[in-house]
């Protein structure tokens, strides 16, 4: 479904914008996505809406046929958010320990004090965090949008898998600068 509108509570939540994972192999170049993940957060505080980073650091318990990357020990630093995001004193941080931001944390009590009625979801990956985030986000009754440029995947099959079958049926997709322009319509 193409962006329509934003609700008036709308937040902006950045998906694992950190060190460890933007070190991982993409199908898109991450200054790219850090790039359009900051000029979306400046946009949202520029209107005095919420942005939430969110950041992972562990694993869900369980085995799986795919190596985890990173699972065992990882290097100092992997787990802080990137300079890029120029994160600011009022942002909500989440640290997560699954693929989705909502399981284990308190985004959704955050998001509901705020009185958030939907989401902008961006980061990384696209078919693991970014997809986990916005299924529950769709499950917990926020409208759900996502910025498809500012994201990707380790795996290009899967990037497309998400913005072409699963997005649709989660909610809108646009690109950053729709968002943007979408803001400034609704916000003047």
């Amino acid at each position: 479904m193409a962006l329509t509108t934003l609700d008036p509570t709308t937040a902006l939540l950045v998906i694992d914008l950190q060190n460890g994972v933007l070190a991982l192999p993409a199908v898109h170049p991450v200054d790219d996505v850090v790039s359009r993940a900051a000029e979306l957060a400046d946009a949202f505080r520029g209107h005095g809406l919420p942005v939430v980073l969110v950041t992972v650091d562990g694993a869900p318990s369980g085995r799986t046929e795919r190596r985890r990357p990173g699972a065992k020990q990882r290097p100092t630093g992997w787990a802080e958010l990137v300079p890029g995001l120029n994160r600011q004193p009022g942002d909500h941080l989440v640290t997560k320990r699954t693929w989705g931001a909502f399981t284990g944390t308190d985004l959704a009590e955050h998001l509901r004090f705020l009185e958030v009625t939907q989401v902008v979801i961006v980061g990384i990956a696209t078919s693991i965090g970014v997809e986990s985030t916005a299924r529950h986000a769709h499950e917990h009754g926020f409208n759900v949008t996502l910025a498809v440029d500012a994201m990707t995947d380790s795996d290009h099959d899967a990037h497309t898998n998400s913005i072409t079958r699963i997005f649709p049926r989660l909610g809108e997709t646009g690109t950053t600068r729709e968002i943007i322009e979408l803001l400034s319509l609704t916000r003047s």
